[in-house]
């Protein structure tokens, strides 16, 4: 990896980094807003000069002097802006306005959830006590101190009822959990997301239905004959079976597509109510299905950027603002409107999504496209 800061950007400006390089990069840019020492976009051209003479002179530590912070700051914004990362090309630039932000400033989502049991009693989940918080079908549920919900089996209470019974959990927006499935898969939810199970898993498949956003690692399960048994994810439009592996499926109604992304293993992907027969894709890790209008199509992504919510963080890489927004509508519990036309405004970036909302409406606001108005738990977005 290049660690010399002046190649590094060269490296950058050229689009040859690797993942890694571009997110030290773009990370000191971010990191600078934060802080509130990023420039605005007017002063770029001004600093780029001085940009480069710092670079050469080797002023390396950000920490330790304050117009290498700058330097630095306008020489990534510049060549953000020079990748067709953040777009500044249009007049009429506006600067960064963080004092507004903060002062209607939103907190981020933490772990918050509600789980349904089989008899219909809702509990909540941020409000519980941790430890044990029912038993059901020979099954103890726990809730555990780092916002995880664990299934174990009650060896003394199990085989006493045979009945099928069924239990949802649900995150509101603001919201994420994890979920110990009992038969040892875990599941992470995203925001606005709901997983509906049953609390015993028959002995030849394992069937879940999701909406929303989930991570999945399924346990691999075999039947007294040493065959594998089936996982299978379902949603409104489509289904996927595993044998045992790792994959993020996106099911939000309010996007145009139903995204699922292999990044271990092997799954199979088919219109809901042909998973035996119908049209399907067998995906690769790496790979992700599209399903929209009734087809299904595959492509290789970038399975950080898929998977950065998971893992804590927003990774924009060219995204249009209203796809931006919708994530964080549902991260931070707010809504978001429009004055104007931005359907042609894309974005990349880095940020933690334990960052309040001025941080990242901030970057955004940074690039001079566009400007945010909070009020409440209502964003408005102004050219």
């Amino acid at each position: 990896m290049q660690k010399d800061p002046g190649k590094l950007l060269e490296k950058y400006k050229a689009g040859n980094c690797t993942e890694k390089e571009k997110a030290i990069v773009e990370s000191w840019y971010l990191e600078l807003v934060s802080k509130g020492n990023a420039p605005a976009a007017a002063d770029i051209e001004i600093s780029k000069k001085e940009v480069w003479a710092s670079l050469a002179e080797g002023k390396t530590d950000p920490k330790k002097n304050t117009v290498w912070r700058w330097a630095i700051a306008a020489a990534i914004l510049f060549l953000i802006g020079a990748a067709g990362l953040f777009s500044l090309k249009e007049e009429g630039t506006t600067t960064l306005t963080k004092h507004t932000l903060k002062n209607n400033d939103v907190a981020p989502g933490s772990n918050k959830a509600f789980l349904t049991l089989a008899d219909g009693t809702k509990i909540s989940l941020t409000d519980a006590e941790n430890g044990e918080i029912a038993r059901q079908q020979g099954l103890s549920i726990q809730k555990t101190a780092n916002g995880q919900l664990v299934y174990t089996v009650d060896d003394k209470a199990a085989g006493k009822n045979s009945k099928v019974a069924f239990n949802t959990i649900e995150t509101p927006k603001g919201g994420q959990y994890q979920i110990n499935l009992p038969d040892g898969t875990r599941v992470w939810l995203n925001a606005a997301s709901s997983l509906r199970y049953p609390t015993k898993f028959s002995s030849n498949t394992r069937s879940v239905t999701l909406q929303g956003e989930g991570y999945f690692e399924v346990a691999k399960i075999s039947d007294s004959k040493a065959r594998r048994i089936p996982f299978i994810v379902k949603t409104a439009n489509q289904e996927v079976e595993v044998l045992g592996t790792h994959f993020n499926i996106n099911s939000y109604d309010d996007e145009n597509e139903v995204k699922t992304t292999l990044l271990e293993g092997s799954v199979r992907v088919s219109l809901v109510g042909n998973i035996k027969n119908g049209p399907s894709k067998l995906l690769k890790p790496g790979e992700q299905s599209q399903l929209g209008n009734q087809a299904i199509q595959v492509k290789t992504v970038d399975t950080e950027t898929v998977m950065a919510w998971k893992n804590g963080d927003f990774v924009f890489k060219g995204e249009d603002l209203k796809s931006i927004m919708k994530k964080v509508a549902r991260w931070y519990d707010v809504e978001v409107v429009y004055q104007g036309d931005f359907d042609h405004l894309k974005f990349a970036g880095y940020l933690s999504r334990s960052k309040n909302i001025s941080s990242v409406l901030g970057i955004m606001e940074s690039t001079g496209k566009v400007h945010f108005s909070v009020e409440g738990r209502k964003v408005t977005v102004l050219k």
